[in-house]
């Protein structure tokens, strides 16, 4: 067994709270036009169709707002912070994955600046073979390309790989290429999943 791993909302937090309350802060935009300017525009910026600048810039529009260079520094730097805490029990589990000699894989939807700052940031990511993200891979997830070129770079049949997500949506999209796929709740259930896996695979 193969494990494509998704990021944020399984090894990585869901964006903070607090995190999104200084990014609408920064912003200086109602909460609820924010939030909707920021996600319609993101898979855009994940996929690296538009750099930083371009992606706040639109935001900024959509809200009928102008940010110079200064704000968009600042919302650059208050959206990585507000992605940044991690799961560590989940953390360990891809160290152990990893020192098993599993072959183990990482598919997240994420912009480059982020990307860069875990990568500085979060050793860990060193345990994965493979690391897909869209900003480099130029598809997001629940895109089949996406799915498609981890499979080939993980050099595994697609029904060897176990992809694991908390988004029923991604889950969908990785089974419609082949992929087993297992939604994410908590550490210990995607052990039980581990465990039902390598059964099959001995009977």
């Amino acid at each position: 067994m193969t494990v494509l791993f998704d990021l944020f909302g399984v090894v990585a937090c869901h964006q903070s709270e607090e995190g999104g309350d200084r990014l609408v802060r920064v912003a200086g935009a109602p909460a609820p036009a924010f939030w909707e300017a920021y996600w319609a525009r993101r898979p855009s910026y994940d996929r690296a169709d538009v750099s930083a600048s371009e992606y706040w810039r639109r935001v900024g529009e959509d809200l009928g707002l102008r940010f110079d260079d200064h704000r968009i520094s600042a919302l650059v730097e208050a959206d990585i912070a507000s992605w940044d805490a991690v799961d560590d029990t989940m953390v360990a589990l891809v160290g152990e994955l990893a020192a098993s000699g599993r072959r183990i894989g990482l598919l997240s939807n994420i912009p480059e600046e982020l990307a860069l700052y875990y990568e500085e940031h979060h050793s860990w990511l060193r345990d994965f073979h493979v690391r897909a993200f869209s900003c480099r891979i130029g598809h997001v997830k629940p895109e089949p390309e996406a799915y498609r070129w981890c499979q080939e770079a993980l050099g595994v049949e697609p029904e060897r790989v176990l992809f694991v997500d908390d988004r029923r949506e991604n889950v969908r999209g990785a089974q419609e290429t082949g992929m087993r796929a297992h939604l994410f709740t908590t550490a210990a259930r995607l052990r039980e999943e581990f465990a039902r896996w390598d059964a099959d695979a001995s009977t």
